[in-house]
């Protein structure tokens, strides 16, 4: 592990990079140094996932190797956020500002950058709806892709703008930018419409949230709930994948293998930042709460929160299919 230093200069700040050569991938032997160099590059797209957003650190300071820390609370922020969590809890979490602090965030060991879907200004209204597709066992990026082309076709029916990229694994997240009028509550309700009628579209989309009844892609409506975070754009995966905005042109012939941290300084130059316009091009969630109101109408209501989440007014109960089956048998 390299126990040397340097410095780099962004955004008017002076930043100190310790242990460059410390080893994050030992595959392929990536440093700490190439990672920093990575975010320098793309910072501007980078801090635009980010920007003002509290952010999970998920510190990988024995490099992908070893279990991550995650980490809420961050020591030396210069912007920390008063926040509470699922739990009612207060604490802190950093927002990053400018690109100075994403390469801050590469200096403390984060691969990935994490970020919530609401900004520090307004905690409690969402600007962007998040669709994440989830290849289950026996199933790869090809289906996700598959179910992707879904989820433009409605996105688009609904007049809404979805802007694609790789997740860094095997998945496709889709982002939605939105105007700042609805709670955490609303918008992950919206993502579950979203998510079912896709699924009634689709036969490989689904909405099951337990895993022994899921089978295809997954469609991961709580990762709207509130505290909740993803990968956001450009961020490296514990893969050594890059998760790497594309255009609609591409979801037919994208190679997300193709997009490794070694190989991604060839896409940066040849399209440079596909997710210039994001912020324009926030939209209203008129239509999918119509969809809401019409799946209640025929009986069809809330699906159950993350485990760690206050029971929530008419969730069902968070009970395992099979457990309330033999519950009910014995």
């Amino acid at each position: 592990m390299g126990t040397d230093e340097t410095t780099v200069e962004v955004a008017g700040r002076t930043l100190r990079i310790t242990s460059p050569g410390k080893v994050m991938f030992p595959d392929q032997g990536w440093t700490k140094l190439n990672v920093v160099e990575h975010y320098l590059m793309c910072a501007t797209g980078a801090l635009r996932g980010v920007l003002n957003r509290p952010s999970l650190l998920k510190r990988w300071n024995g490099g992908v190797a070893e279990r991550p820390l995650f980490v809420k609370r961050p020591k030396g922020a210069r912007n920390l956020v008063d926040v509470s969590f699922p739990s009612a809890r207060p604490g802190q979490m950093f927002a990053p500002l400018d690109e100075s602090d994403v390469i801050w965030m590469a200096q403390m060991n984060c691969l990935d950058l994490n970020p919530w879907n609401a900004r520090a200004d307004d905690l409690t209204h969402p600007d962007e709806l998040r669709v994440d597709l989830d290849p289950t066992e026996g199933h790869d990026f090809e289906a996700a892709r598959d179910v992707a082309f879904a989820i433009k076709a409605l996105l688009d029916e609904l007049g809404l703008v979805g802007w694609p990229k790789t997740s860094g694994n095997r998945g496709i997240h889709v982002y939605v930018r939105l105007q700042r009028e609805w709670d955490f509550y609303q918008v992950r309700r919206a993502a579950l419409a979203l998510a079912r009628e896709v699924e009634r579209r689709h036969e490989l989309a689904t909405t099951a949230w337990w895993k022994e009844e899921r089978d295809g892609v997954f469609i991961d409506f709580n990762q709207n709930a509130w505290d909740k975070t993803i990968a956001s754009a450009y961020s490296i995966r514990h893969t050594g994948l890059v998760s790497t905005p594309f255009s609609w042109d591409e979801l037919s012939n994208i190679d997300h293998r193709a997009m490794n941290l070694a190989s991604f300084r060839d896409r940066w130059v040849d399209v440079g930042d596909l997710t210039e316009g994001i912020d324009e091009a926030a939209g209203r969630l008129e239509g999918l709460l119509d969809m809401v109101a019409a799946d209640e109408q025929q009986g069809i209501g809330d699906a159950p929160w993350p485990p760690h989440y206050p029971k929530m007014p008419g969730e069902p109960p968070r009970v395992q299919p099979s457990k309330m089956r033999k519950e009910n048998w014995e």
